[in-house]
């Protein structure tokens, strides 16, 4: 059965443009993995954010002899809203910075996975952040649809 309700679960996932299953919202890309990373990157920096890391999992792989789809992970964030959230809750800091998973699928769709802020509003119990966690879920939304587009 748990097999059966995690198959289903992730042929909604490549079905649809942009959906959040467990904790995380997929937005479909237009673009190769690389391509993709590089205009998240881009976008990021236009937006104020400090790009922290671009982790570059599937070379990784590559170097330890075990073969990957595309996958990069990029970290991000701007203290001027991660601080925020962290006052209101400070277990939230193990969230932070935050990530934008760029994959590859099997039928080769390109991916930007990140987590679900309303998902980590509850996750954390964050109390008294309501306008933050809309205005972080407002602009991720905005920033990747302007990535995959």
């Amino acid at each position: 059965m748990k097999k059966i309700l995690s198959a289903a679960l992730f042929a909604l996932s490549i079905s649809a443009p942009a959906l959040a299953v467990d904790g995380m919202i997929n937005v479909q890309s237009n673009h190769s993995v690389k391509e993709t990373a590089d205009r998240m990157e881009g976008v990021l920096k236009e937006k104020g954010m400090t790009v922290f890391n671009r982790i570059k999992h599937s070379e990784g792989a590559k170097n330890v002899g075990i073969e990957l789809r595309d996958t990069e992970l990029v970290l991000f964030g701007n203290p001027k809203v991660g601080s925020p959230l962290m006052q209101c809750a400070q277990s939230i800091a193990i969230e932070l910075p935050q990530k934008a998973l760029i994959w590859e699928d099997e039928a080769q769709n390109v991916w930007i996975s990140y987590n679900d802020p309303n998902y980590l509003e509850q996750k954390h119990h964050l109390v008294g952040c309501e306008a933050v966690i809309e205005k972080v879920g407002n602009a991720l939304a905005g920033i990747t649809k302007a990535v995959a587009s």
